[in-house]
């Protein structure tokens, strides 16, 4: 058995999203570089007498066996060492096909608290290689770092980036990753760039114009951020939208603007995650 333990799960924004290309198998190459942020999702691990794995609450529209977390409690339950089942109960606050890594994120504190509950012995790259078997974002959830991301997204380098503060706003509308990454009109081949590039001359989201014309309501909210943020954009396929301040005071102003159908959050950049502090060393 283990004391009870409570996890976060942070959000990430794409700071942009080049698609470079796409292989044989359907998935696309990338790069980007993924922002963590200090709000999310948070999840809460109690033991369990049985060998059981429960969850609460149900996602609209999930089954229970195909909820990412309870499939990531099952890859690691091979490993343990600590016989005992865990009700894990999420509280949540990222919506459902935002681009805001929500579900993936909440995957990887899974692994790295179950790993760490469960005494499993996993090394970090272990954990981020069972990730990938669950998404291309887990990795570097898993991680626990803002990080330069190749391939699919699962190569991964620590950048430390400057605290800045985030507006994000969520569209009325979720965006379905398979329909854009399987469109026609995606942008696919779109040239590699540097860290030192991107740093010195910013970069796009090639999803996003395609997005904005499948979805109006994306479009719609970019519309209306752009007037206070020109370099309003997109995080990942959508469809939340942010765009970065440089004090919380003025990222709050522009929010209490926004229209009543916007939802929305500030939220500062973090270059490392809480979650870290629970992964192994080596």
């Amino acid at each position: 058995m283990f004391e009870p333990l409570s996890v976060s799960a942070p959000a990430k924004l794409n700071l942009f999203l080049h698609i470079t290309g796409r292989r044989p198998d359907g998935y696309h190459e990338l790069q980007t570089l993924f922002q963590l942020l200090d709000y999310g999702d948070e999840l809460h691990f109690a033991a369990r007498a049985d060998e059981q794995v429960t969850l609460n609450p149900t996602l609209p529209g999930v089954a229970h066996d195909d909820n990412l977390i309870t499939r990531a409690a099952h890859m690691l339950w091979p490993y343990r060492t600590v016989p005992c089942g865990v009700h894990i109960s999420l509280t949540k606050r990222l919506p459902l096909g935002g681009g805001l890594g929500g579900g993936s994120s909440d995957a990887a504190s899974t692994l790295v608290a179950l790993n760490h509950l469960w005494r499993c012995g996993r090394s970090r790259a272990q954990l981020q290689a069972l990730g990938l078997q669950l998404g291309a974002d887990v990795p570097v959830f898993v991680g626990g770092q803002t990080a330069w991301a190749e391939g699919i997204g699962e190569h991964l380098t620590p950048v430390n980036l400057a605290q800045r503060w985030y507006l994000v706003l969520c569209p009325p509308c979720q965006v379905a990753t398979a329909r854009v990454f399987s469109h026609k009109d995606l942008t696919r081949d779109t040239s590699n760039i540097t860290v030192a590039a991107f740093l010195g001359q910013g970069g796009r989201n090639d999803c996003q114009p395609l997005v904005r014309s499948l979805y109006p309501d994306v479009d719609e909210a970019l519309n209306w951020l752009e007037q206070f943020a020109p370099q309003a954009q997109m995080s990942g396929t959508g469809a939340c939208i942010f765009a970065a301040f440089e004090s919380a005071q003025k990222a709050h102003e522009v929010l209490a603007e926004a229209p009543e159908h916007l939802l929305g959050f500030v939220a500062q950049g973090i270059n490392q995650s809480p979650v870290y502090t629970l992964l192994p060393d080596q």
